[in-house]
């Protein structure tokens, strides 16, 4: 009698079924945010994906701003006219409240590196048309202070993951810090811009690569968007035809 044989693929299949379940039984899928049960890894709980309140049209079509009411094709918010950025688009996955709050903070202070592939696979999904246009990404970089102090840059996580999704190539060294700033945090719109100013700067080694580039900028959240202005600036000066932004979540409200 012969013995049925199980062709290796299937096996390796089979097997890796069975790590699954033994991994899923030792350590349980938890949501990112909560820490509650879920049924998937890397993933949300119903509630916390409740409560992220994602972006999608109609939203201004220069500062990615959500708007109430759709006002038509290719409209732009009161502050992009009237104070328009360096950077040409804004893109972000969320609204920074709620579940988005809780998952940026996890991600830049509670170590959890892990829920940079979640952020970066909404950001690839609401970042669609910029990416499309891009030739690199370039994440917001850290000082090297704040880098040693933080071990990782998240924006760097953020803008990895991305090109990974997107295919477009994901260059963390084309732009640096050249001084320390303060945290933005509790800042006027006006503090924040005076306290990135000049902080950005593009190393001469690195200007033949920025040359003419389409480069969307790589950040984790955006509060008055002086940050962005300051670091599209530094790469536009180095030569860059366009620079576009894209986040996980933005602040709905400009900050005065």
């Amino acid at each position: 009698m012969s013995v049925p044989t199980i062709a290796p693929s299937s096996l390796s299949r089979l097997l890796l079924q069975a790590g699954s379940r033994l991994a899923d039984i030792i350590l349980p899928p938890r949501c990112l945010s909560c820490r509650e049960t879920t049924a998937s890894h890397a993933n949300l709980c119903v509630t916390c994906w409740q409560q992220l309140s994602l972006i999608e049209r109609p939203y201004c079509e220069r500062l990615g701003i959500p708007f109430v009411y759709d006002h038509g094709e290719g409209m732009v918010s009161a502050q992009a006219i009237a104070d328009p950025p360096a950077y040409g688009r804004a893109r972000a996955a969320a609204r920074y409240e709620g579940a988005s709050i809780e998952l940026v903070h996890r991600l830049k202070y509670g170590d959890r590196v892990e829920i940079a592939s979640f952020m970066g696979r909404l950001m690839t999904q609401a970042g669609q048309d910029v990416l499309a246009d891009a030739d690199m990404l370039v994440p917001i970089p850290l000082h090297r202070l704040r880098l040693w102090r933080r071990r990782f840059n998240q924006a760097a996580l953020l803008a990895r993951e991305i090109g990974n999704r997107s295919g477009v190539t994901y260059e963390p060294l084309l732009l640096g810090r050249s001084r320390r700033t303060a945290h933005q945090v509790g800042l006027s719109r006006r503090e924040r811009a005076r306290n990135v100013q000049g902080a950005f700067v593009v190393p001469p080694s690195a200007r033949p690569a920025i040359k003419g580039k389409r480069i969307v900028l790589i950040d984790d959240v955006l509060t008055s968007g002086a940050t962005g202005e300051a670091a599209a600036r530094a790469l536009l000066r180095a030569g860059a035809a366009n620079v576009d932004m894209l986040v996980f979540a933005r602040v709905a409200t400009p900050i005065e």
